[in-house]
Order: structure tokens, then C-alpha cells, then sequence
């Protein structure tokens, strides 16, 4: 079913690096103080409050990649049998395994939905502000520690790819792309196929690495696989940005609304109860599939809706995620 969405506007882009051309350094350098102080209030606000959340100085909740052998130990259920040591296994006539020291840096990627879809906002966020919150407070904590950010940015097709680096003006460059991306939105020839987004990824990350992809998932049909097999390499978290009004239309009356990504328009009769219930039935049958899919690909999932609070969703998360790793549990479900 094609979703339809009033177009909500897009806010002025910002640009973080200026042109060595005089005119351009003096159009951009108030937008590049208005970034810098919007990731300053958010080092003061939120990262301030989240820091050591997810990333401490001994454990954390995201895996690096390096291991160091420290021990060896018998064989228990809950262990993974690629660790098992046949050797010492045959010299002893039981199952032991080997027990790792692992290397906490990390590399980190964001695989970015910008189409047009997540300039819709019915309160006074869009998604696409949402996004950029959540990249920029994930971001600085990461760097913070020493961990490498990098980014996929995908519109009608992908169209820019950051590699991972660390430190806060990588941070600055990763959200000036971002902005970059509104600034000129084309419409697109239907919908966002985040398929190719992540086909794209997988080719394009060769070591293993956290990867958060950030989307509306308003898609079209067979994102499924693609998933599955970045989870099969990956650490993957699904950021899925929402907005009340695309599960629960008001009454309004009648209202023109157009098609985000394809500008097409039509009028719709929200007054009509029959309407608005078989509405709402198609949003949460939608729903309960999306999720649905996330569990079978074993994705865990972070759901930010245009009127939360981004700490309390990512304290939330980091509280469960705490969970899955002391009980050693499997994917753990989407929750807002």
C-alpha cells in the first residue's frame, strides 16, 4: 500500500565547511555556527548523560573486533561451538573452549535513509531531525573513546560514503553531509528501495563492525534478505524513525496529501470513521510485519518517534541491551 503524507517542510540546510570563495566563506559561516552549537548543546544536554552508557572503560555493549587468548575452560550451553579447542578437547576427552580478552575499539557505521519520506514531521520535528540527533549524540560518544565512525548516505540512490575516522570534526563532517542531502531533495520515481541500501553495505564494509541503519522503512518489498545476510557479518541495530500520525490519522476533514518521495497528491476525507479505521488497521497490520521481520533477522531495534526524548529511547535501549549481554540472550524485540 503506498503510504501517503502531508509534505511537511524541510528546514534549512546548514553547511559546516566553507568555500575558499569570499562569497561563499560569507554565506556559510553563520550555518556553521549554528551546527557547532547544536553539537555543542548536545555534548552539554544529552552526550553529557549518556557517556559511559554505552561504551565504558572495561565493558561495553558494543563488540570490537580484536581478540587476545586468555583462557581456556570447559565446554557450557550457552558457549559458541566455533571456540571450542579440538585439541585440548581430545587431550582431556571433554569439550573446552578458548575464553577471549577482546579489544573494545570498534568501528562504527551508519547506514543513512534520507529520502524523502524522513522530511515528514506532524509536531515540530521531522524525521530527519530525529535522524540527525541520534547520528550526531552516537557519533560523539563513540569518538569519544577512540572508536571510528563512518557513514552510508542514501537518497534516490547511494550517494555519498563516509569512511570510518574518529574525533568531533569527523563528527561535524559525518552531520555536514547529512544537511548537504536536504538541501536539494529531488522527487523520486517511487519508493525508496532499501534493498540497495543495504546490498550496498554489505559490499562496502569489509571488516566486521556495529552498523546502525537509520530509516522510516517505508520501502519497497525485499529488504528482508539484504538484512539477514549484513546481520550474518555485522552487529546490526535498526533505528526505525516514525511519526505518530502515520499510525493514527485525526479528524481533520478533508485534507490534500501527497506522497513524500513521488510528489503525487490526492484528497482524503479524514472525517470519514470508516476511513480512519481502516487506516489505522493497515498502519498495525504494517507494524506487527515490520517487526516481525526485524526479530527473524535477529536485528535489534530502536524505535524513535518525532515526539520522544532521544535520551530516554537510548537509555531504554542501552538497559536492554545490558540485559541480552548478562543473560547471553538472542535478539532482543523492537521497543520505543
Amino acid at each position: 500500500m503506498k503510504s501517503w503524507w502531508r509534505k511537511a517542510p524541510v528546514p534549512p540546510a546548514t553547511s559546516l565547511v566553507q568555500e575558499r570563495l569570499p562569497e561563499a566563506a560569507a554565506n556559510d559561516a553563520k550555518p556553521a555556527m549554528g551546527v557547532e552549537r547544536a553539537l555543542r548543546r548536545l555534548e552539554w544536554t544529552v552526550i553529557r548523560r549518556l557517556d559511559g552508557l554505552l561504551q565504558g572503560d572495561y565493558r561495553t555493549l558494543m563488540r570490537g573486533t580484536g581478540l587476545d587468548l586468555a583462557d581456556l575452560r570447559e565446554y557450557q550451553l550457552h558457549d559458541d561451538v566455533r571456540h571450542i579447542d579440538w585439541n585440548v578437547t581430545a587431550r582431556l576427552q571433554s569439550p573446552h573452549v578458548r575464553v577471549f580478552t577482546e579489544d573494545r575499539e570498534m568501528s562504527a557505521w551508519f547506514v543513512l535513509d534520507l529520502s524523502r519520506s524522513v522530511d515528514f514531521g506532524s509536531g515540530l520535528k521531522a524525521k530527519r531531525e530525529v535522524s540527525a540527533g541520534f547520528v550526531g549524540v552516537l557519533a560523539r560518544l563513540l569518538t569519544r573513546h577512540g572508536n571510528r565512525v563512518g557513514a552510508l548516505i542514501y537518497g534516490n540512490d547511494l550517494e555519498a560514503v563516509i569512511p570510518p575516522r574518529s574525533g568531533r570534526r569527523h563528527v561535524l563532517h559525518l552531520l555536514h553531509a547529512m544537511e548537504r542531502r536536504a538541501e536539494t531533495v529531488p522527487l523520486q520515481k517511487g519508493m525508496t528501495r532499501l534493498a540497495d541500501m543495504l546490498k550496498s553495505a554489505a559490499n562496502l564494509m569489509p571488516r566486521r563492525s556495529t552498523v546502525f541503519v537509520v530509516s522510516d522503512f517505508l520501502s519497497e518489498p525485499g529488504w528482508e534478505k539484504p538484512l539477514g545476510q549484513l546481520v550474518q557479518r555485522h552487529e546490526v541495530i535498526a533505528v526505525r524513525l516514525f511519526d505518530p500520525l502515520e499510525l493514527q490519522l485525526p479528524d481533520l476533514g478533508l485534507v490534500p496529501l501527497r506522497d513524500a518521495e513521488t510528489g503525487e497528491q490526492l484528497w482524503v476525507d479524514t472525517h470519514d470513521k470508516g476511513f480512519r479505521k481502516r487506516f489505522a488497521r493497515i498502519a498495525a497490520e504494517r507494524e506487527a510485519a515490520l517487526r516481525a521481520s526485524l526479530a527473524k533477522a535477529g536485528v535489534d531495534a530502536l524505535e524513535l518517534s518525532t515526539d520522544d526524548d532521544l535520551v530516554e529511547a537510548i537509555v531504554r535501549f542501552a538497559d536492554l541491551r545490558k540485559r541480552k549481554v548478562r543473560s547471553g540472550a538472542g535478539s532482543i524485540k523492537a521497543f520505543a
